[in-house]
């Protein structure tokens, strides 16, 4: 039982965090992205050195073995940032989340993992539910943007920009995931792949306050 009530907790937190996103993502601030991942990367440099501090191994040719990983999951949560300034979060975090789907689809043909025809159709299905959900809800914004007289600004409507950073979110953290399929237990265990990128990501918010 206790790990459902811990599956609880995570799922609402992680739904906090999209929701705190989307609040530090002001539209007339260009800098908000970068912003927050100064924020995320000090805490998880943070509690990269706590592990570190309470004896988790850890050598620094950590980092540069989980670096392909790392950096594919930093740059998908840099453009994820930037996007919420354009789209809503009912929108752009559905589309973000079917990431998992797209690692699925890489590990069958690339890995050759095997997937039944029931597993395949729930990822075509997510796939497709997340695009048409897309386009349903910009019909439907649209439509109420005209009801209430308000022309819409294109910058802040689900134009090809706004649409972008999502879809390139889903795919970049996609091939994230993929890449953790390659290294994690064969080539660096969970626990030193996590403070690897940890640390990448409070060096990444250390190189950007550098260039301020």
């Amino acid at each position: 039982m206790t790990w459902f009530i811990l599956s609880l907790i995570a799922i609402l937190f992680w739904s906090g965090s999209d929701l705190f996103s989307k609040l530090g993502s002001r539209p007339d601030d260009k800098y908000s992205h970068w912003k927050m991942v100064m924020a995320v990367g000090v805490v998880m440099g943070a509690h990269a050195f706590f592990l570190i501090a309470t004896g988790t191994p850890f050598s620094i040719s950590d980092i540069v073995t989980y670096l392909p990983a790392s950096a594919m999951y930093i740059l998908s949560m840099i453009l994820g940032y930037a996007g919420l300034r354009y789209i809503e979060l009912s929108i752009s975090s559905p589309i973000c989340n079917s990431s998992g789907a797209v690692a699925a689809l890489l590990c069958f043909f690339i890995l050759k993992e095997t997937m039944s025809g029931l597993q395949f159709f729930a990822v075509a299905l997510v796939c497709v539910g997340v695009f048409a959900l897309s386009y349903i809800e910009k019909k439907q914004d649209d439509a109420l943007r005209r009801q209430e007289g308000d022309t819409p600004d294109k910058k802040h409507t689900r134009s090809f920009l706004a649409i972008l950073f999502p879809i390139l979110y889903c795919i970049i953290d996609g091939l994230g995931t993929f890449a953790d399929a390659l290294l994690l237990d064969t080539v660096i265990a969970e626990e030193q792949a996590n403070i690897a990128y940890e640390l990448t990501f409070l060096m990444m918010a250390v190189l950007r306050l550098c260039m301020w």
